[in-house]
């Protein structure tokens, strides 16, 4: 029988989607239905069918999972931030656990599984980062988050991850530009002002930076802004301005003046203290981070005389904590700020024996091997796109007796570890650990060791 849209089934719920949508069979194909449930009977509504996927809506439960909870977010099915707050925690645990285990099985071809998620403490407010997005709704300058796969703003006035206090600095750059008749920026059109209002929030201290991405500056209106914000938000500790006339998606380009305060912020992870620029790279969820990289330390060094490198080192995060236990480090990252900051991150806490270099991955790998370093253990950290087949390639080819794999995507992770076991490397040991509660995203720290010829 084809599927046409408007049909309506009865199907079971069988399994997840990467993005946590469940999946159950109809006629024979998989058909995608958003925030339900392994296990739950659905009256399912087909919505869209193609080639290559079926989409429907679910409609009416007639069989409930004990894990379902009701959202405690109004925006919830409009935002698509959170799309994992119909279930309880535990459950949410266990498909991200299945995710990263089908990955490296149907993905990787691997037999190697993991069998522990650590989950997390606080599941909500735990981000130290908010990139709201600024747009006019009912005419009026208001600050959201795009709707999945679109550039709609979904209003929000209080976020379930974000700090109170980053809600309220974007609420109060949003009344200042309603006042003083300011537009945001429309990319169709490339008129507005105002793209992005991105925050940070120390865990350790008491520093709080607002950086306001804008298409073009203020004039003469700028000391009023800063005035206004400052009034409003005085818990803040600096104000930024990036103004960003890139076309694209990238929030964080062009050129960045310190308004007022100080750009950098200043946290404590993993015991040492880290100034942080607003371009650089900084785990959004510090408390996980510290149980992330512990597992990291502890895979990677098992000499204090080990030489360790670190791939996408950022702002030396994992460099500093792999410091303690090794003999030397070597960090790489390709943005300069972040470099910047890793080198002054390392002077602040008295490290010695940590060095960076501003490259990226397959460029600093090679760089290593021509100066015949040869490394104990190689530490990645890649983005979510995963290694270049060059860094991939160089890695391997350096014969470290470790590599010890960080990944905050399983799909891109099971690619690498593959690649990485037909040149001789088989993932040994590895964890979960829930950063980003509510949301899909997982990490992952997986050890691999060289086979013996």
């Amino acid at each position: 029988m084809e599927l046409k849209k408007n049909q309506l089934f009865t199907a079971e719920i069988t399994g997840y989607t990467s993005e946590g949508v469940g999946v159950c069979r109809i006629e024979g194909r998989a058909v995608f239905v958003k925030h339900t449930i392994v296990g739950e009977v659905w009256e399912v509504r087909i919505l869209k069918v193609t080639r290559s996927a079926v989409y429907g809506k679910a409609e009416r439960c007639l069989a409930v999972s004990d894990s379902r909870q009701e959202p405690p977010c109004p925006v919830y099915r409009k935002c698509g931030g959170c799309v994992l707050l119909h279930m309880d925690y535990e459950a949410e645990q266990q498909m991200k656990l299945g995710r990263i285990n089908d990955a490296l099985r149907h993905i990787g071809g691997l037999e190697f599984q993991i069998s522990e998620i650590l989950g997390a403490e606080e599941t909500e407010h735990y981000r130290n980062k908010a990139i709201y997005a600024v747009g006019m709704v009912d005419g009026r300058v208001c600050k959201g988050f795009y709707r999945s796969g679109t550039h709609e703003i979904t209003p929000v006035d209080r976020c379930l991850l974000q700090t109170v206090l980053s809600d309220r600095a974007a609420d109060a750059v949003c009344e200042w530009m309603n006042q003083h008749s300011i537009l945001p920026y429309d990319e169709k059109t490339g008129k507005g002002t105002v793209r992005h209002l991105f925050t940070r929030t120390a865990k350790h201290t008491s520093d709080a930076i607002l950086t306001i991405v804008t298409a073009r500056g203020f004039g003469a209106e700028t000391e009023d802004l800063v005035a206004f914000i400052r009034e409003k938000c005085p818990a803040l500790t600096g104000i930024v301005l990036c103004v960003n006339k890139q076309k694209g998606n990238v929030v964080l380009s062009g050129d960045f003046y310190t308004l007022w305060g100080k750009a950098e912020m200043t946290d404590t992870l993993c015991g040492f203290s880290f100034e942080i620029a607003p371009q650089a790279f900084y785990q959004v969820n510090p408390r996980q981070a510290e149980r992330l990289y512990e597992k990291a330390v502890e895979y990677a060094v098992h000499s204090p005389a080990d030489t360790v490198l670190d791939l996408y080192c950022g702002a030396g995060t994992i460099s500093l904590c792999l410091a303690k236990k090794a003999g030397r480090v070597i960090g790489a990252e390709i943005v300069p700020e972040a470099i910047e900051n890793a080198r002054a991150n390392a002077e602040r806490n008295g490290i010695k024996n940590a060095e960076f270099l501003c490259a990226d991955a397959g460029a600093a790998a090679k760089t290593f091997a021509e100066a015949g370093i040869h490394p104990d253990c190689i530490v990645v950290d890649p983005p979510r796109k995963g290694l270049s087949e060059e860094a991939l390639h160089t890695i391997a080819s350096m014969n470290p007796d470790r590599i010890v794999y960080v990944s905050c995507d399983p799909g891109t992770l099971a690619r690498d570890l593959k690649r990485l076991n037909e040149d001789g490397y088989s993932p040994v040991q590895g964890v979960g650990v829930d950063m980003f509660p509510h949301s899909h995203h997982i990490e992952t720290a997986i050890q691999l060791v060289r086979r013996t010829p």
